[in-house]
């Protein structure tokens, strides 16, 4: 890695996030190992240094969560709110949607729209958007799992053409899911919570003692 750093004239941390997942061959282990690097005690040191990241890392996270101690139902109402505001459908006026690729982010919309706008199951669609060399039928099982939108529940899934089949690794294995809601009254009164919320943080608030 010291040689790679010199010769682009770039740091030793850069080079190592470059070939982090690069295998070594016999060959190659022998040839290091015949310059006196040890492979294994320097391979050993990575995996303690990834783990202690690790540890690092999950220590924050942990402490974090510690904010959120339980989720209220006024929670869920304004935190479903500011997701549709970021992810959901504001132009077709006769129904509520949001689509996302996250199943936790599904289902906490479904809580959202269950819980918060008492929203009853025969009123729920779902449509699975996934690439044509991915298994449609599991995709639609594992959305349906994810929300509790019986598969009979679904339009048509769309699946679309994709050269990830050629060996590329699939970040969306099950592709995304929208969530339908054919109301008028609940698309509005969405608009309506999100209108309010925009006006709220516009706010300038005013300083202590005023």
């Amino acid at each position: 890695m010291n040689e790679i750093a010199s010769a682009l004239n770039v740091s030793k941390a850069s080079v190592s996030l470059w070939v982090r997942d690069v295998p070594l061959s016999k060959t190659q282990r022998g040839k290091l190992n015949a310059r006196g690097f040890s492979v294994d005690a320097i391979e050993k040191r990575r995996i303690n240094r990834i783990e202690n990241t690790r540890q690092r890392h999950r220590k924050i996270i942990d402490s974090a969560k510690e904010r959120i101690p339980v989720l209220t139902q006024n929670q869920l109402f304004l935190v479903g709110v500011a997701l549709y505001w970021g992810e959901g459908g504001k132009t077709a006026k006769g129904m509520a949607r949001i689509a996302n690729a996250d199943p936790a982010v599904i289902k906490f919309m479904m809580r959202f729209f269950r819980e918060i706008c008492e929203v009853p199951e025969e009123r729920f669609r779902g449509h699975v958007h996934t690439f044509s060399h991915l298994n449609a039928k599991r995709a639609e099982e594992y959305w349906s799992e994810v929300s509790g939108i019986t598969v009979r529940q679904f339009y048509k899934t769309y699946s679309k053409p994709s050269i990830a089949s050629k060996g590329k690794k699939d970040s969306l294995p099950f592709g995304t899911f929208q969530i339908y809601v054919c109301d008028t009254e609940l698309f509005l009164r969405i608009s309506g919570w999100i209108e309010r919320l925009s006006e709220l943080g516009a706010e300038v608030p005013q300083p202590l003692g005023h």
